[in-house]
C-alpha cells in the first residue's frame, strides 16, 4: 500500500507533475539571466520583461504590457513607476483611449536594451549548449505546441498574450 499525502497525493509526484516542472524550469531560467542584468544593470525581472516588451513593440499601454509579461497589473505598474524614475521610460497620453497612456523608452532605455538583449540572447545559447539543433527546434515547437494547448483549455488564451505581440516576445523576456 503506497503513503500519500493529505491531499491524497503520493510523496514525490510533484516533481513529474508539468506545472511545477515549467514553473521551476522557468524560475531557473529567469535567475540565470536577471542575475546577469541586475548586476551591471540593477534591473529586476519584471523592469527588464517591460523594457524587452517596449524594446520590442515600441510602445505600449501598461495593460498591453501586463498581457505580453504576464505578469500581474500591480508588478507591472511598479516596473514602469521604476523605469520612468530611473528616465529608462517616458509616459505619454494615449490618443487612442483618453484613459490610458503610452509608455516608450527613453534614449537611456534603448541604450540598456541594446546591451541586454546580446547579454540575454548569449545566456539562452549558453543554455541550449549540449543541445543538438534539431532538438533545439524541437523543444521550441513543443513549448509552442502546450501553449496553444493550454489555450484551447482555457477557451482560447493561455497566457493573456496580445495577438500583436505574439512571436517574437514570448521569448527572451527574463
Amino acid at each position: 500500500m503506497s503513503k500519500t499525502t493529505k491531499s491524497g497525493v503520493a510523496p514525490g509526484q510533484l516533481a513529474g507533475f508539468l506545472p511545477y516542472q515549467l514553473s521551476i524550469a522557468s524560475n531557473a531560467v529567469s535567475e540565470l539571466i536577471s542575475e546577469r542584468y541586475r548586476k551591471r544593470f540593477s534591473l529586476k525581472i519584471p523592469e527588464w520583461r517591460v523594457m524587452a516588451v517596449l524594446g520590442d513593440a515600441g510602445t505600449a499601454t501598461q495593460r498591453d504590457l501586463t498581457a505580453a509579461t504576464v505578469m500581474d497589473k500591480v508588478a507591472v505598474n511598479r516596473a514602469c513607476k521604476v523605469l520612468e524614475e530611473r528616465g529608462l521610460v517616458t509616459r505619454a497620453p494615449n490618443a487612442r483611449d483618453g484613459r490610458s497612456h503610452l509608455l516608450e523608452l527613453t534614449e537611456e532605455g534603448w541604450a540598456i536594451h541594446r546591451e541586454v538583449m546580446p547579454l540575454a540572447l548569449q545566456t539562452e545559447s549558453e543554455l541550449f549548449d549540449g543541445f543538438a539543433p534539431e532538438e533545439r527546434v524541437q523543444f521550441r515547437a513543443l513549448l509552442e505546441r502546450m501553449r496553444h494547448r493550454a489555450a484551447e483549455l482555457n477557451g482560447g488564451r493561455a497566457s493573456g498574450l496580445d495577438d500583436r505581440l505574439e512571436g517574437g516576445l514570448d521569448q527572451g523576456l527574463d
